[in-house]
């Protein structure tokens, strides 16, 4: 397989009008990643070589973002929407170039299985010269139905062409097709437009194959690889197939979830064996767990890095460039961005961390912040290892706290602390006997005015 070549077109040039958006339908997401770059994800795993994207609306939204998820892709221009068929064509050029195999998907199927594609694959591979992805299901109404006979693929019926036995048929078509690329140009030319809606049809080339003596076959995946997206509650259920197969796929490599059906990845979540996420977390792109670390409830998780053993939450969130290390500690209600925190520091309570280091061992108290935004530019907070910074403390950044130095609670720090130092930064306490007495007393003597 991997030694033949391989094209796969996908199409992605629909309005997508039922989705009521501005933006092109096949890049809304599924788990933070374009439907679009799912199946072309899928492509690559079945070993795809190259990759032509038919595109049409919202085709500088299309170009912009293609680079992020498919870098080597060619773009096609579908000038005039005139069928599946001529949708293909619009790749002419690429398809010319004489691949062993010709895949064409759609960008609104996310769910598609690379093994599914593969199989197709080496169908080609043994022989066929077409292959038309199936599924079945109980209820077919609105798909069009595979005529087979004697192991063969003869037609693909649209249900309102269907005979009554025909209409019966619960193998359908999921519009995924794999040709033999040196058959692939003379069978969509040969495609006509001599039916109602006058345009060209990419299933015509299955009765067309036949009638040259093709051999043309079906092949069986699961519904869920043809289920296409239209709406946004279709996106929230395809959201729902892709999440149950990702926790499955997690607890079985190791990982412990107390409440699965409440945790949420992304495409590229990475999390290690014996990793515990209790219920309700929420992992966005770019985050990968390290083994033994515990993901407490209620945690929001993006662009950062968990290390061994690590603690996060519960109520807790990181940000993009947050970087714990080994038994490093994040509790709740604290939030951390682009900072790194070294093994076995701990952020406990009620505290943001940004644009900063934590040294290894260092504690930092509740309802300490890092100030370090000024409105205009970010600074750079630097905590020594060992540290301790007392609770409610504010470290106006740029500063650095040394090693071993005590940052005594309250304290508003603005000037660098030297190694083994201790820092106040409040003013001195004054108390002043019954004057607490005395202001509530003229306080209730003015409100009875």
């Amino acid at each position: 397989m991997t030694e033949r070549s391989c094209l796969s077109i996908i199409l992605a040039a629909g309005e997508g009008t039922r989705m009521k958006s501005a933006l092109p339908k096949v890049l809304h997401r599924i788990a933070g990643l374009p439907m679009v770059a799912h199946v072309a994800r899928a492509a690559e795993a079945a070993g795809s070589g190259d990759l032509a994207l038919v595109i049409g609306y919202g085709a500088e939204q299309m170009r912009e973002a293609v680079p992020a998820f498919a870098p080597g892709a060619e773009i096609f221009v579908q000038e005039e929407r005139l069928g599946t068929a001529h949708a293909v064509l619009s790749a002419r050029s690429a398809i010319a170039r004489g691949y062993d195999d010709v895949l064409v998907m759609f960008g609104d199927t996310p769910l598609i299985d690379p093994a599914a594609l593969a199989d197709a694959r080496a169908r080609l591979a043994a022989g066929a010269d077409l292959v038309v992805l199936g599924f079945r299901t109980e209820n077919p109404t609105g798909y069009g139905r595979l005529i087979e006979k004697d192991g063969a693929l003869v037609a693909i019926r649209e249900e309102k062409d269907c005979t009554d036995e025909e209409r019966r048929i619960t193998f359908c078509n999921s519009g995924l097709m794999a040709i033999a690329g040196a058959r692939a140009l003379a069978l969509l030319d040969a495609v006509g437009n001599d039916n109602a809606k006058g345009e060209y049809y990419l299933t015509d080339i299955v009765e067309i194959g036949g009638a040259k003596g093709l051999k043309i076959v079906a092949t069986e995946a699961s519904f869920e690889n043809a289920l296409g997206i239209n709406n946004r509650a279709e996106l929230a259920g395809a959201e729902a197939i892709w999440q149950k197969r990702r926790r499955r796929e997690v607890m079985l490599s190791g990982v412990t979830m107390i409440a699965p059906e409440t945790v949420f990845f992304s495409y590229d979540t990475e999390v290690d064996p014996d990793v515990l996420i209790e219920p309700n977390v929420y992992f966005g792109p770019g985050v990968s767990v390290e083994g033994g670390a515990i993901i407490h409830a209620f945690s929001h998780i993006e662009g950062a890095v968990i290390g061994p053993r690590a603690e996060v939450g519960p109520f807790a969130r990181l940000r993009p460039g947050s970087d714990l290390g080994e038994k490093a500690k994040v509790g709740n209600f604290c939030e951390i961005k682009k900072a790194t925190v070294e093994a076995g520091a701990k952020v406990n309570h009620l505290t943001y961390i940004g644009d900063a280091r934590v040294g290894a061992g260092a504690n930092i108290g509740a309802g300490t912040i890092t100030c370090n935004y000024d409105g205009y530019s970010k600074f750079f907070t630097d905590i020594g290892a060992g540290a301790f910074i007392g609770s409610n403390s504010a470290l106006v950044a740029p500063i650095s706290i040394g090693e071993r130095a005590y940052v005594a609670s309250g304290s508003v720090i603005t000037d660098n602390v030297p190694d083994d130092a201790l820092a106040f930064g409040r003013a001195r306490q004054k108390t002043l006997p019954e004057r607490a007495k005395q202001l509530r007393e003229r306080r209730a003597s003015a409100a009875k005015k």
